[in-house]
């Protein structure tokens, strides 16, 4: 199988609301995708599309080579899912909530416990799910996403609740299972966070996708400046690295820290230069567009382009 998830022209109207326009794209095994968008863009209505709970207006999709609407219950079985508000039953235990979707998906029971372990709820598997804090229960919705190492993993706002230390995990179990093969698509906001670790970025606006590419790849399309930070030994040696840029835009961040604003094209033939004319640097930084930048740019005029 080329694709494990897989869309093609996928449009969906509800009344005289077009949420999607046409979306393609294609997702292979062992790839984390990131899917970002301002709230409205159709993100969760792709989602939708994807899992079989919607039908589109237009085009077709599939996921493990299956029309989701219609695919067989083996091909279900290798999905996860975790929504953005998740809702369980207060009355049941953590440890019974997950044990009745370890049923569903045909788990043996100590899949689902050693999942609990994982998600750093063992001490709390007996206590009632009411009693559980917006964090515990994301991180019980995680556990019965990750029930039976899908093969699909679909992802709305995971880390919503979650505290830095869980985060951590959380982003090594997803990259344990991309590196088993899973397909992960993770819908989030957390623009900072999913910054070196999605392998793709997917960008949507108004229903269409804008970007669609590698971090990498996207700075190229979008010709950003980079910053180049120059922390100089002396004050001579700020006035020369300022001589050595006229065409940079520049800022005195501190009395001998520079920041200049030098575009992909030219920004290592500025710091080729500042280094050939023998000025006196401690430390120099170069830092490339950022995840927030980027996103920016393309959601801006420059998203038709």
């Amino acid at each position: 199988m080329k694709w494990a998830i897989a869309a093609d022209k996928v449009s969906k109207q509800f009344g005289q609301l077009k949420a999607l326009h046409e979306v393609s794209f294609a997702l292979p095994p062992g790839e984390l995708v990131a899917l970002a968008g301002p709230n409205g863009a159709g993100k969760t209505t792709l989602l939708k599309l994807i899992l079989g709970l919607l039908r589109p207006s237009g085009g077709t999709i599939e996921i493990l080579g299956e029309d989701p609407a219609i695919g067989s219950l083996a091909a279900r079985r290798q999905l996860g899912y975790l929504p953005e508000n998740v809702a369980f039953n207060d009355g049941l235990t953590g440890r019974e909530t997950l044990m009745f979707y370890a049923r569903l998906k045909r788990q043996h029971a100590d899949a689902a416990l050693a999942l609990l372990e994982r998600v750093g709820l063992t001490a709390a598997a007996r206590r009632r799910v009411a009693t559980y804090s917006k964090g515990m229960r994301q991180r019980l919705g995680l556990a019965q996403a990750l029930l039976g190492s899908p093969r699909a993993l679909l992802l709305d706002e995971p880390t919503t609740g979650l505290d830095p230390t869980f985060r951590q995990q959380f982003y090594a179990l997803l990259r344990e299972l991309r590196d088993r093969g899973a397909t992960v698509l993770l819908s989030s906001h957390a623009l900072t966070e999913l910054e070196g670790r999605a392998d793709r970025i997917i960008i949507m606006k108004e229903g269409i996708i804008v970007a669609n590419s590698t971090l990498g790849e996207l700075r190229r399309m979008a010709q950003l400046p980079s910053r180049v930070v120059l922390t100089m030994a002396d004050a001579m040696s700020v006035e020369t690295a300022a001589q050595l840029a006229p065409t940079a835009s520049m800022r005195r961040i501190k009395p001998h820290v520079l920041e200049f604003l030098c575009s992909e094209r030219d920004k290592m033939d500025f710091v080729r230069r500042i280094v050939a004319q023998g000025t006196a640097i401690d430390d120099l930084e170069v830092i490339p567009p950022a995840l927030d930048e980027l996103y920016a740019h393309f959601l801006g005029p420059h998203a038709e382009a």
